[in-house]
């Protein structure tokens, strides 16, 4: 393994790791100083490698999340030991859920303290072990460069997800270095990419002979970067298509064969297809309770289901599958596309278009609502423009309302569902892709968790542009609260929530505040043509309420809100 001659030489472990990740095209690093990583950060100063300091470890790494969804990348974070490497352990959750690449380097107390409970020492491998795909303490330095090839081989292969190297501090400042050799020894790790041939024939035999076929696509198309053949199968047999949460943007939304998200608050033509259908084509997806309700015995119960999944433990896990294909998706939507012959299906899409005549439930257009601040947004937005969201209403609101044009231009926390994850999404994402206008959807409850972050934001010079849908409640949970325990109101009131415009101003940021409906397109455009990052106070009802609304334990066609 050579040197790089931007970064130091290998007088130090740590500079051999850095060194080691420049080789695996590491450019930017999202990380918070200790002392256990003192010996990386001094090491930094000579390296080529960006870092971005955020202003809390878990940050870090929804920064490092984001960037890897936006990038395609394996995102880097970097902790010291102890509490910055526990609070971490958010972060790392959220990405391995939503199958996400990213590599996470922990400090760690020297060699000879491990299990003494020396000062900031906890087992960071242990407590990750089931929200990693694998986890390394490095005891030799002269390992480093083979260990972090191998965790970005695994992160990023097969379903991508978080890998965690522990890094002892007398390991980091070993000097005098000579690496072993980079090579690979990953005997046991075996993953799958193209699919069976003959169940693919089948899954070929069985979409011509449907009559009612619905495509249901996940975050797997978008992993796979198997959108453009995603939708040239779709095309090529007339197939509807609903997607995940996790899916959105694997076709255009605007796609004349786009019915939706299907699911919990799922779009009522997507629920009653996918309740209906005859056939469901299942592509990157998991079959998850924010979809089937946990009754995968009653979802879809008059469809033969085809799954296409990289992983073959998702098979069969939560429904019954019929014909079950393992492999990576572009690969199988490759092989399938020419053996296809397009179902007859002109009178299902007849009953398709008469159930999306039938529109949910909405508040008055004339006043300020959350339908009309995302349907004006997606107005203005460009088609290379992102949205990220936190997680609660508002996210709900974004996922129906606005048109995502493509792959890795909605970013959000889907299976962990975590509130505070947008802010540092959007810092992550507008570093993965700088020349795009980077929008943030949140709430006031989410947008404190992680509030901090507008300093990274102004520090960094990234122009996020904050839609704060500010209602004064926790407003997903007021509204489980009014249906599920007769509007029993409890510890859902902000009531001490801060003049954010001042919060705004206070961290040398362009602020907005909206109130009526007549000032929002002014509003968004101000904020895409200021240079720097805009926060707008969108002052909406704590009444507002996301429909349609699938209750749990319910089946798609039960929806609220119709």
């Amino acid at each position: 393994m050579g040197k790089d001659k931007e970064c130091t030489t290998y007088a130090t472990g740590a500079a051999l790791l850095l060194d080691s990740l420049v080789q695996e095209g590491v450019e930017v690093l999202f990380g918070y100083p200790g002392g256990a990583v003192l010996p990386i950060y001094d090491a930094l100063i000579n390296c080529s490698i960006k870092h971005i300091l955020p202003r809390h470890e878990q940050t870090a790494v929804h920064a490092a999340d984001a960037f890897a969804r936006v990038s395609g990348k394996v995102g880097v974070c970097l902790a010291t030991s102890g509490p910055g490497a526990t609070n971490l352990v958010t972060g790392i959750a959220n990405a391995y859920m939503d199958s996400i690449p990213i590599v996470v380097l922990t400090g760690q107390v020297p060699t000879n303290l491990l299990g003494t409970d020396s000062f900031q020492e906890v087992d960071i491998a242990g407590i990750t072990l089931p929200i990693t795909k694998h986890s390394y303490i490095v005891k030799d330095p002269r390992q480093i460069p083979r260990i972090v090839k191998e965790a970005f081989h695994i992160a990023s292969t097969g379903r991508p997800g978080p890998v965690l190297i522990d890094l002892p501090k007398d390991v980091l400042s070993a000097t005098d270095v000579v690496p072993d050799s980079s090579e690979l020894h990953l005997k046991s790790y075996k993953y799958f990419s193209k699919g069976n041939a003959g169940q693919i024939e089948e899954a070929a035999r069985v979409i011509a002979q449907s009559q009612r076929p619905v495509l249901y696509a996940g975050g797997g198309v978008v992993t796979a970067g198997a959108s453009e053949i995603l939708q040239e199968v779709a095309e090529g047999a007339n197939l509807p298509v609903v997607t995940t949460l996790m899916g959105i943007g694997s076709m255009p939304t605007s796609h004349p064969n786009v019915l939706g998200m299907v699911g919990m608050h799922g779009t009522i033509t997507a629920n009653y297809a996918v309740d209906d259908c005859d056939l469901l084509i299942a592509v990157g997806v998991r079959f998850d309770d924010r979809v089937t309700s946990g009754l995968g015995h009653r979802f879809a119960t008059k469809a033969k289901i085809i799954h296409i999944d990289i992983d073959p433990a998702e098979i069969s896990k939560v429904v019954r599958t019929n014909v079950p294909i393992v492999g990576n998706a572009k690969l199988v939507l490759e092989e399938l596309l020419p053996r296809l012959t397009p179902p007859t299906i002109s009178t299902w899409w007849d009953q398709i278009h008469l159930w999306q005549e039938e529109k949910p439930k909405v508040t008055d257009p004339t006043v300020l609502n959350p339908q009309v601040i995302i349907e004006t947004l997606g107005e203005v937005a460009g088609k290379d423009d992102i949205v990220a969201t936190d997680v609660g209403q508002h996210q709900m609101w974004a996922a129906q309302s606005f048109p995502v044009p493509g792959a890795r231009q909605f970013i959000t926390s889907g299976g962990l569902g975590t509130m505070g994850f947008g802010l540092p999404a959007a810092i992550g994402s507008q570093v993965a892709a700088p020349n795009a206008t980077v929008f943030l959807v949140t709430g006031d409850g989410s947008f404190q968790m992680s509030i901090q972050e507008l300093a990274t934001a102004v520090q960094y010079k990234l122009p996020v542009k904050i839609i704060l849908m500010n209602n004064g409640v926790l407003g997903m949970v007021r509204q489980l609260q009014k249906v599920f325990c007769d509007e029993r109101y409890n510890q859902i009131q902000l009531s001490a929530n801060p003049d954010f415009i001042k919060i705004a101003d206070a961290y040398g940021i362009h602020g907005i505040r909206v109130t009526e409906v007549s000032q929002v397109r002014d509003a968004l455009l101000e904020a895409i043509h200021h240079p720097g990052p805009v926060l707008m106070d969108f002052v909406i009802s704590e009444d507002e309420v996301v429909y349609p609304m699938v209750p749990p334990g319910k089946a798609l066609t039960e929806m609220l809100g119709r």
